[in-house]
């Protein structure tokens, strides 16, 4: 864990805050670059991704500060103390897409298109942030033998965060790939939510951070489970009305 990377006079760079920081200019560069080489202007892309990160930060800690809202009513500062990590991925999806749906309907632009197009760069943000998790000690993975040693929690853990990042990256891949083949709009966004629900939902028996919610699932699968039944429906739909 190196929660700190370093201190330069008062100011403390945290290793969480920065892969976001770097993971938002990685994504978003690359997708305008993409947007460019399929005739839509980089700037929307650009102004898009900035307008879904920043709703999507916000949503992702809501959600996270309601899940633990006993400690954080206890502890009322730490909730806008992003550099010790807390978000969640399904707060930022709802509030992310709603604010990003907001801004390209005031520009009366086509949601699914430009959405496909911005999707898989989210995905390889998300996996170069997963390594501001690993770095931090958050997202932490359950007590094993084969995990990496903890300091904070002095016991080798399953190192979930690596998993997500590489199974991110995948998901990168083939969203990517379905991207540069003829598709409908809004394919490859309900491609990316098939994809990224069943990675969480896998992902989640190693996690030691969720607790059981329900016949032997936690929160974090039970929503996947939502999202990749929504998805599926969509998913044919789509198919079925191409054919």
């Amino acid at each position: 864990m190196h929660p700190v990377i370093c201190k330069i006079g008062p100011f403390t760079v945290f290793s969480y805050g920065l892969m976001l920081a770097v993971a938002f200019l990685i994504a978003s560069s690359l997708a305008a670059m993409q947007a460019r080489r399929q005739g839509v202007s980089g700037d929307i892309i650009l102004n898009l991704a900035f307008v879904v990160f920043v709703a999507g930060v916000i949503g992702a800690r809501i959600f996270y500060v309601t899940e633990h809202f006993e400690y954080y009513l206890r502890n009322c500062l730490e909730v806008i103390m992003l550099q010790y990590g807390g978000l969640s991925w399904f707060g930022g999806l709802f509030l992310g897409s709603a604010a990003g749906i907001f801004y390209l309907r005031r520009l009366q632009a086509s949601v699914y298109k430009t959405v496909d197009l911005l999707v898989p760069f989210v995905a390889l943000g998300q996996a170069i942030g997963r390594i501001g998790c690993f770095l931090n000690g958050c997202c932490f993975g359950k007590v094993s033998e084969f995990g990496l040693y903890n300091d904070t929690y002095q016991a080798p853990l399953i190192p979930t965060q690596i998993y997500s990042s590489c199974a991110l990256l995948v998901i990168f891949v083939i969203l990517r790939f379905l991207q540069d083949k003829p598709h409908r709009d809004g394919e490859i966004f309900l491609a990316y939510l098939l994809l990224y629900s069943t990675k969480r939902f896998l992902i989640e028996f190693w996690r030691g951070d969720s607790e059981i919610l329900f016949a032997g699932l936690t929160l974090f699968q039970i929503l996947s489970l939502a999202v990749l039944c929504v998805a599926f429906v969509k998913y044919l739909s789509l198919k079925r009305t191409s054919r």
